[in-house]
């Protein structure tokens, strides 16, 4: 019962200039203007360049994976070794799913960067599976059975595609942590064993946009520039100074200072008040040719989780009265460090303030928190524990807040009628759809909510692509508990043509010498019958897995036909990433000599059933190559 992880990415983002390509000869010329740059010397700083540095993730099978990162090191074309984290950090990467987070704004002497260095320490972690429809403690081993410690993982990048860091200048750079071409898990033993041989993806432009957050004191505010600046403190980090970030906002943006409402210029007035050194968070959008970070929501004081409060985060299961199951929960205490706990119960009253993301009124009562809403609440742990295994945490929130956030489904169209899509609900927020209890949710017993036939609001959502039996991918708010149906209101629906997918194959231990029936600039055709195929032979479109040794014909993988895409094949310890699809499949064709083998391959993009194409932004291959 060993199952791929299909998806966690780990990304670190810095600003960049540089050109694109694929891996060649390229040259790049060092731009460094002055010799006088050292980090340590704030004397000397005008003379460095900016690099910021962040976090993200992508969907997958783990439901928490936190781990420290000790450095990491960028090393200029002449050898020199600069460190961008000024201390180490502690990482949760499930959180990340949907948000990159700035982890710091490091001056690093202008150069040319080359390759990297990244040091995780797995000695504390704390790494969950999901097993039955409950949470697993799991340990990370590597190839040869033995549990990791510290683990230094290298960053290469190609000839065509270095860090330029220029005065004055910020770049930009995405290392991509790709477990899973990296780690397999096996729910079977306890705890659960995830084995992994990971390494680092290096590109110049991320594939993958998101939002960013931005945490940390506030250092100023300019109300005439409609900006306030932060020291970045990033994660639940209470100490140290990650760099400093301006963050713009417009009239729109949306502030939840000392748990009371503004919006815009008011907002920003409101901030100023609390004051320096105020606790911070923002998440917005980044403007990559301007440098600009904008805010659509300001979190500052007593709003922020876990500052003059307990905190909680995570997804609703079930609610009796004013007794709510949070499922998949991050904690974070006031006074100690954050750390999971799969089910936290809550109790929360008339008196608790209630908010909701893109809702600029204080009109919200507790009635209005249903099953599946994903929340952060604050209050008080009333026994504090930080063992993962122990029973229900107990939560008092009658005299603290929640904040609802944007919460995401994936199902299987039933039918669609205008402003409304029936669908059989598949997961909220990543979690099996069987761990939900609905009781409750609908006016009556006999209208709460299905999720064999759950009823989205869609409103002027445009549907005209979904079909019965498609996949479908919502992003809204749970109706308010009592009064189904509608169980939901849709902000975004994504339709099945556009719904991320990923491909995950293997070729066993020794791998196979012909995992493509064809090879070509047009793309590659996988052998779905290959006899070599092991566990890992599958399409995951939305909810939906396919099983690719049961198609009716092999089945192609072929670039998008624009915007950004990245190729690697890793082999040993080299990492040879392109750009360009042409010398990435010339580069296998070579390699697939008939001693080497091919171990794995993974692909995101896009899939199309009917035809049985799939579009990738994003290849990789795996290869073996023989001892000598």
């Amino acid at each position: 019962m060993k199952l791929a992880y299909k998806g966690l990415l780990f990304t670190v983002v810095l600003f960049l200039t540089a050109c694109g390509g694929g891996a060649g000869t390229t040259a790049v010329t060092d731009p460094t203007t002055t010799t006088q740059c050292d980090p340590n010397d704030p004397a000397t700083l005008a003379e460095c360049g900016t690099v910021f540095v962040a976090l993200t993730d992508a969907d997958g099978d783990f439901v928490n994976y936190t781990v420290d990162v000790l450095s990491l090191e960028l090393e200029t074309a002449n050898g020199r070794m600069v460190e961008t984290l000024p201390r180490s950090t502690r990482i949760n990467f499930t959180d990340y799913v949907d948000l990159t987070e700035l982890v710091t704004a490091a001056s690093v002497p202008p150069a040319t960067y080359v390759s990297g260095t990244i040091r995780l320490d797995y000695t504390n972690a704390e790494i969950f599976v999901e097993a039955a429809d409950e949470s697993k403690q799991a340990v990370v081993k590597d190839m040869d059975g033995n549990v990791l410690g510290q683990t230094e993982l290298k960053i290469q990048l190609s000839n065509r595609d270095r860090l330029v860091v220029m005065k004055g200048r910020p770049a930009l750079l995405q290392l991509d942590f790709d477990l899973a071409a990296s780690h397999t898990v096996d729910i079977v033993p306890t705890p659960a064993e995830a084995v992994a041989e990971p390494f680092i993806l290096a590109e110049v432009t991320p594939v993958d946009e998101k939002d960013i957050r931005v945490r940390g004191p506030l250092v100023s505010v300019s109300e005439d520039e409609m900006t306030y600046t932060v020291a970045i403190r990033p994660f639940h980090d209470r100490q140290g100074d990650f760099g400093r970030v301006t963050v713009h906002v417009t009239g729109e943006t949306e502030f939840e200072v000392n748990e009371e409402m503004f919006i815009g210029l008011e907002g920003l007035r409101a901030l100023n008040a609390a004051g320096q050194g105020t606790p911070t968070v923002a998440a917005g959008t980044l403007n990559v040719a301007a440098r600009e970070f904008t805010a659509d929501i300001v979190l500052a004081g007593s709003s922020v989780p876990g500052i003059d409060r307990d905190a909680v985060v995570g997804n609703v299961i079930k609610r009796e009265g004013n007794f709510l199951t949070v499922r998949g929960a991050t904690i974070i205490p006031s006074d100690r460090r954050a750390h999971f706990h799969d089910d936290v119960v809550v109790e929360i009253g008339p008196d608790t303030k209630v908010f909701r993301d893109g809702h600029r009124h204080n009109d919200l009562s507790v009635d209005a928190i249903s099953i599946g809403q994903r929340v952060t609440i604050r209050g008080s742990q009333a026994a504090p524990t930080t063992d993962a295994s122990s029973p229900q945490v107990l939560f008092d929130a009658t005299q603290g807040a929640v904040r609802m956030h944007l919460t995401h489904l994936t199902g299987i169209v039933n039918m669609v009628m205008p402003g409304q899509t029936d669908i059989t609900l598949h997961s909220i927020d990543r979690r099996r759809v069987n761990i939900f209890d609905f009781t409750g949710t609908g006016a009556s017993p006999d209208t709460d909510a299905d999720p064999d036939n759950y009823e989205v609001a869609t409103g002027n959502l445009a549907l005209a692509n979904f079909a019965a039996g498609k996949p479908i991918v919502a992003k809204g708010f749970p109706n308010a508990f009592g009064a189904a149906p509608p169980d939901f209101a849709g902000r975004t629906v994504i339709d099945y043509t556009d719904v991320r997918s990923a491909l995950g194959v293997g070729w066993g231990v020794a791998g196979t010498v012909a995992p493509f029936a064809s090879i070509g600039p047009d793309g590659l055709t996988l052998d779905n019958d290959n006899a070599d195929i092991d566990i890992r032979h599958y399409i995951k479109q939305g909810p939906v897995l396919i099983d690719l040794t049961s198609l009716d014909s092999d089945t192609l993988i072929v670039p998008r036909a624009t915007d950004r895409k990245v190729f690697y094949i890793k082999s040993g310890d080299s990492l040879r990433m392109y750009s360009d699809f042409a010398d990435f499949v010339n580069d296998l064709s070579l390699s697939l000599d008939g001693a080497t083998t091919a171990r794995s391959m993974h692909a995101r993009g896009q899939y199309d059933t009917d035809m049985n194409v799939f579009t990738a932004d994003k290849i990789g291959v795996y290869l073996i190559e023989p001892q000598t």
